[in-house]
């Protein structure tokens, strides 16, 4: 199974929370807050199927990312409570929440990839149901979720 086959089935939302300040980020590329990309327009929410395939793992997903982005593996953790998935016209994508760990936001690092870390209320303008899945990503963590 190679990156690019992981990456294919799946989309991960990135964030950082800090604890302290009660600041939780989530990167942005261009109009999407879903990596490597967008769902395509076409997708809708759908249960999870009753065999989730390797292809789909949580760990293999997060070592997909780290390889592509040259994050270190040992500060980003995937927050498995977040189980999201869409039908899409090539199949079910899973959306993976993971997590930096870092005291502060790896800026610099999603910088690089083309992105840029913003507060939930300044992503006005992104995809309705990228901004939703976001409100449960806020819900889970700032809200007392397991997720923190």
């Amino acid at each position: 199974m190679t990156t690019q086959n992981i990456l294919t089935h799946n989309r991960v939302i990135l964030t950082h929370f800090d604890s302290y300040s009660v600041a939780l980020l989530f990167p942005r590329w261009d109009k999407t807050l879903l990596w490597p990309q967008a769902l395509p327009e076409s997708a809708s929410p759908m249960v999870a199927p009753s065999e989730i395939g390797a292809e789909h793992s949580a760990e293999a997903v997060k070592l997909a990312v780290v390889e592509h982005c040259g994050f270190n593996a040992d500060e980003l953790v995937s927050v498995d409570e977040f189980d999201h998935w869409a039908q899409t016209p090539t199949g079910a994508v899973r959306i993976h929440l993971l997590r930096f760990t870092t005291p502060d936001a790896p800026k610099a690092a999603i910088a690089a990839l083309g992105g840029t870390f913003k507060a939930i209320s300044e992503l006005r303008g992104s995809a309705m149901s990228e901004l939703l899945l976001l409100r449960e990503v806020f819900n889970l963590i700032v809200g007392g979720g397991k997720g923190s």
